[in-house]
């Protein structure tokens, strides 16, 4: 009569039809934030535990999958969140192709690096004391001389790239993202350290070495791990802008 729901349903209705009301500043900017150490903590603990506690007879497959299979369950409990970066470059990345806002990414990164630290903290906590001075904490010990670095720098190059590729084909770009997209990434890091575990590790993620080479004070050849993924992350992401991303995501060709 009047022009309002005259029944419950039409009014649960009705209200199932409007716009969510707009997030606060705690969900836009502070809980994502939260969720990023969150996850990296996880991520990091979980991966050196498994260097940490590793059997000889394993060799490089433990470490492997432990730290592939781990993507799952963070990625499906916090991606909608924070879209569950646990990753410096992928962070640096999704900026720029687009996929997030450059307010968030240095609060992304520090959240990531300090979600290192406490993994790594972890790790030190709950690992034998023997293992953990032996592995360095889960710290990344591979190279040990300066004839390794640039098998190992091309071995980080091509594997992030390779890495990020596949997250943002199946996360990000609108052709081609899938329901999958955990999986494949899971996947994409257990056959990427299986691969090249006796080139550089590999670690295609700057928090998780950085976290465990605090904690550990092992800085040998650190720098590997962060300058391989960066360019791993400028090549990817020229990539998607140039050659394969969607209309969106393309800066030409469009």
């Amino acid at each position: 009569q009047s022009g309002q729901p005259s029944t419950k349903e039409e009014m649960e209705m009705a209200d199932s039809e409007r716009p969510p009301p707009k997030q606060n500043w705690y969900e836009l900017y502070v809980l994502p934030c939260l969720a990023e150490l969150l996850g990296s903590a996880a991520f990091v603990f979980i991966g050196c535990l498994s260097v940490v506690e590793n059997t000889s007879t394993t060799g490089p497959l433990q470490p492997a999958l432990v730290h592939g299979l781990s993507i799952v369950p963070i990625v499906v409990s916090l991606g909608n969140i924070s879209g569950a970066h646990i990753n410096p470059v992928v962070s640096l990345g999704m900026w720029l192709i687009g996929g997030m806002k450059l307010i968030m990414l240095v609060p992304y990164c520090i959240a990531q690096l300090v979600g290192g630290i406490l993994g790594a903290a972890l790790t030190k906590a709950v690992a034998s004391s023997g293992n953990f001075d032996t592995y360095h904490g889960g710290a990344f010990s591979t190279i040990i001389s300066n004839a390794q670095i640039g098998p190992a720098l091309g071995n980080e190059i091509i594997l992030t790239t390779f890495l990020l590729l596949v997250v943002y084909m199946t996360a990000v770009n609108g052709e081609t993202k899938s329901p999958l997209a955990p999986a494949s990434i899971a996947l994409t890091v257990a056959i990427n350290i299986m691969a090249g575990a006796n080139m550089s590790g590999p670690c295609m993620n700057p928090a998780r070495a950085f976290g465990p080479a605090v904690i550990a004070n092992y800085w040998l050849y650190h720098w590997v791990y962060w300058v391989g993924p960066l360019i791993g992350c400028l090549i990817s992401s020229l990539f998607m802008r140039f050659v394969i991303g969607d209309r969106a995501m393309r800066l030409f060709l469009k």
